[in-house]
């Protein structure tokens, strides 16, 4: 395992390998959110209470969720940068960094999309809203690192560290329905029990989550091949690569 590891974290290796995986996922990723949109859409039972309008249910759970998940693994890759010091891990954070904002922000505007109907309002101050609006600040505080900062090795230190710091926010965007009293509904997935909603909603939903996440991890790869090719750009090797693709050394 610890050989895997190392191989990955190693850019020759990791440019070689990931263009299959990224082409694998994309491909997944199509088929999933074809299959979950229209199902979620066009054949998902109207709700009893919301009526159609919970349909957008199909795009928030899943971009907030994602937007979650990415700011972890930004966390882990942050540690592994400072603690291991593999540049690999550098590359990556900062080709995740990007799509982490979009999606966060795509969850915060489906979220206003879903609120005005079923609350009254496009926003409160709500736990959950506002810990999640808190999750966009640190993102953009990420984003910013890497274009104010000129040296690249000082904004991927800078970058790791606000990472790792920022993820406190996580437990509290989870936790916040439980911890205070909010207008935000419960997680709709749990590992330890059964969803509330029928099959016939759960199912499309879960599939356009394992969706958002293949496409992820698409263009991350994507993304990082780039990263990739610009920081290692003095190597022999890219430059074969360049040469390859019909650029120029």
């Amino acid at each position: 395992m610890w050989t895997w590891f190392h191989k990955w974290g190693s850019p020759k290796w990791f440019y070689q390998m990931s263009w299959r995986w990224s082409m694998v996922l994309g491909i997944l990723a199509l088929i999933l959110l074809t299959i979950g949109t229209v199902w979620g859409l066009v054949y998902a039972p109207v709700d009893y209470q919301q009526g159609n309008s919970y349909r957008i249910i199909y795009i928030h759970v899943p971009t907030a969720i994602l937007a979650q998940s990415c700011y972890i693994m930004m966390a882990v890759l942050g540690a592994i940068s400072l603690v291991w010091r593999m540049k690999m891990a550098d590359m990556v954070l900062k080709s995740a960094v990007p799509f982490g904002t979009v999606i966060c922000i795509l969850s915060l505007i489906t979220g206003a999309v879903w609120g005005k109907p079923t609350w009254g309002t496009w926003w409160v101050w709500d736990a959950r809203l506002t810990s999640m609006l808190i999750q966009l600040f640190l993102y953009l505080g990420v984003l910013a690192i890497y274009n104010v900062m000129e040296s690249q090795q000082s904004a991927d230190k800078s970058a790791a560290v606000l990472s790792l710091v920022g993820v406190i926010n996580i437990p509290i965007i989870k936790y916040s329905v439980n911890w205070w009293n909010t207008l935000h509904q419960p997680a709709t997935f749990k590992l330890t029990e059964k969803p509330a909603m029928p099959a016939e909603m759960w199912i499309p939903l879960l599939v356009m989550v394992l969706g958002t996440y293949c496409f992820f991890g698409s263009q991350v790869l994507i993304r990082t091949r780039q990263e990739i090719l610009q920081r290692e750009r003095k190597t022999n090797w890219v430059r074969e690569e360049v040469k390859r693709l019909g650029g120029v050394s």
